[in-house]
């Protein structure tokens, strides 16, 4: 049986739930495939990125299961200590 959907007339937003996911494998130049709304952190650590704007800003001490709400297109390697990494769209 296919999962209802009682949301499915209702515009998305960036103030909405994320309604995708993919892995993020940190690179210090290969741009994420979507622009995130949020990063799942799921291995405590440092998050280095490139926020949709240009500016690079590093998040230290993140804890193991943080949702991060930003807009990345890219995590960097260099500076990225965090596992498990999950960017949500």
């Amino acid at each position: 049986m296919a999962a209802i959907d009682d949301h499915s007339n209702f515009s998305n937003s960036l103030e909405s739930p994320a309604s995708g996911a993919f892995s993020i494998t940190p690179h210090n130049t290969n741009e994420l495939a979507s622009v995130t709304r949020g990063v799942y952190v799921g291995g405590a650590g440092n998050l280095s990125v490139i926020m949709r704007d240009g500016q690079q800003v590093t998040f230290v001490g993140l804890s193991a299961g943080s949702i991060l709400p930003i807009r990345a297109r890219l995590v960097k390697s260099t500076g990225t200590t965090a596992t498990n990494l999950v960017g949500l769209t």
